[in-house]
């Protein structure tokens, strides 16, 4: 596994590339959480819009969003990502460490409505709990409906992936996957496994 910065600038590398794939469009962040990849697009100069389900992450995201630099706009909604998100079509979809709360039926119909959600070359760019992800809840947790990988951790649903698990959510015929890689986020008080995927949707 590669190792991360401490200050978990991983979309820095990625930059360059979601230009070419939104071509100018603008970029759906799947639960932004407190702002902070937010903040990274807009400052790069992306037009973002922003979701999550915590009216207390979304304040501290605009927060950050008072000066912005770089000449992006940001842009936040309210609601739980299974509920219907503001129509695009998108250059890309970011989620970051937001599409493993669920179970296996709802997590596929939220990866085909990113498909359906991104402009045609557009990118989708996620990080994903990790099957190694033993310091967050990838054991030592019960498993829900007997489900190894789909476990209740401090009463939170949270599913871990390996690597076969990601390759059928995103499966070759449907997705072109330009990156998947394990890695450790450092931000945290503890390492956190998590595989990055980049895919742009087949055909």
């Amino acid at each position: 596994m590669k190792a991360m910065r401490d200050d978990d600038r991983w979309l820095d590398p990625w930059l360059q590339t979601l230009r070419q794939h939104a071509g100018g469009r603008p970029v759906l962040e799947l639960g932004c959480g407190d702002g902070r990849d937010t903040a990274v697009l807009a400052g790069a100069g992306f037009d973002v819009q922003a979701l999550d389900r915590s009216s207390g992450s979304l304040l501290v995201a605009r927060g950050r969003l008072l000066r912005p630099a770089g000449g992006g706009r940001a842009h936040f909604s309210r609601g739980d990502l299974r509920d219907p998100w503001p129509p695009g079509p998108y250059g890309a979809v970011l989620a970051s460490l937001s599409l493993h709360y669920f179970d296996w039926p709802t997590t596929e119909t939220l990866v085909q409505r990113v498909a359906g959600a991104l402009a045609p070359g557009g990118l989708l760019l996620c990080r994903l709990n990790s099957t190694a992800d033993h310091h967050w809840g990838a054991s030592g947790h019960p498993a829900i409906d007997g489900d190894p990988h789909f476990r209740l951790v401090d009463g939170q649903p949270k599913r871990f992936f390996d690597r076969a698990d990601v390759q059928r959510l995103f499966d070759a015929r449907h997705w072109q996957h330009l990156a998947l890689e394990e890695q450790v986020i450092d931000r945290y008080a503890q390492p956190k496994a998590a595989w990055l995927l980049a895919a742009v949707p087949a055909g």
